[in-house]
């Protein structure tokens, strides 16, 4: 029995993408015993999740580095036989080294990786055009295979009986908002494409952060089957109604993550960022909408920005509603 640690400490969509990895490891081993660390408000992606056997739970708002050690003091009794960092920061860099496990293996970019058993070259660029869970699979490839697996949620039973009220008829799910300005589609564009909907039930998804925006975009559109329900359902439960959904419209944010987990139909938009970053959707029905304009400053960075470099923001205001809707035919 083989017992190993992943460790992935961003945010919920960065999470997501390292889910293929408990996938294969379960798959590939027999009866491994799989923990994961994981940064505080990330967790509840994994409740009742088949193939963990224990999570461990980094608080970094406050003692940051104390809460650091104390798990790095759990990890040492735990005798690992693999640690797996997805992370490139000095902090778990330093837990994976003193871990006291058999193997460690991290990307490069880390900077204590010289230190790991195994180093393997993070490759990010458009020209690159590999994706998040290709790069995070080539972690394990030399002890395992080639073989790919999918990012992967795993909704309990009551997750499901939960969200099936909401499934009497047919819906369309939007998650308007962004982290980021720049990967966000402007509030007046989803106005336009609600309105565009008027015969359709929609789910306004999102955190309790989004509820005001999407009550906003409700209230411009006057779509009178429009429910906000931001800040009101788990991520769990968010990944089941999504899993149902005739369509999913989100931006290049963890939204469109959760729904390549449930393989449900999704049309991602893409404003400043571009899929071949390694961010794309995953879906069997999925699409990335773009600007129809060759822009020569898109894309303006890997991440978002909190206001449009250029001033013009062309990037989403010229994309057309018409593209989102032929996602419908």
């Amino acid at each position: 029995m083989k017992k190993i640690l992943v460790i992935q400490t961003a945010s919920i969509g960065d999470v997501i993408l390292s889910t293929p990895l408990l996938e294969k490891l379960n798959a590939f081993f027999e009866e491994p015993k799989i923990d994961m660390l994981l940064k505080k408000g990330t967790e509840s992606l994994f409740r009742k999740h088949p193939f963990l056997d224990e999570i461990f739970i980094w608080d970094k708002s406050q003692y940051k580095y104390r809460n650091l050690y104390l798990i790095h003091k759990i990890i040492r009794r735990k005798k690992y036989d693999y640690v797996i960092n997805l992370q490139r920061f000095f902090s778990t860099g330093l837990l994976t080294i003193f871990s006291g496990a058999v193997h460690t293996v991290g990307f490069n970019k880390n900077p204590l990786s010289l230190f790991f058993s195994k180093s393997v070259k993070h490759k990010i660029g458009i020209h690159e055009n590999i994706h998040e869970t290709q790069r995070n699979l080539s972690l394990i490839r030399h002890f395992t295979n080639d073989d790919f697996y999918p990012i992967k949620l795993h909704p309990a039973q009551d997750d499901y009986a939960g969200m099936s009220q909401y499934k009497t008829h047919a819906y369309i799910c939007i998650a308007p908002a962004s982290l980021w300005f720049t990967k966000q589609y402007p509030a007046e564009k989803w106005v336009e494409l609600v309105m565009a909907l008027k015969d359709h039930y929609i789910y306004f998804l999102g955190s309790q952060s989004d509820r005001e925006m999407s009550k906003e975009i409700i209230r411009q559109s006057g779509h009178p089957n429009a429910i906000n329900m931001c800040g009101k359902l788990s991520l769990l439960q968010t990944a089941t109604l999504m899993a149902d959904a005739k369509m999913n419209y989100v931006n290049d944010s963890a939204p469109q993550h959760i729904a390549s987990a449930m393989n449900a139909p999704v049309t991602s938009i893409f404003c400043s960022t571009v899929p071949e970053f390694g961010f794309g959707p995953l879906s069997d029905h999925s699409a990335v909408v773009q600007s129809p304009e060759s822009l020569a400053c898109k894309p303006c960075g890997l991440h978002g920005y909190r206001e449009c470099p250029e001033g013009h923001f062309k990037c989403a205001l010229t994309i057309k509603t018409k593209s989102l809707l032929s996602r419908l035919n």
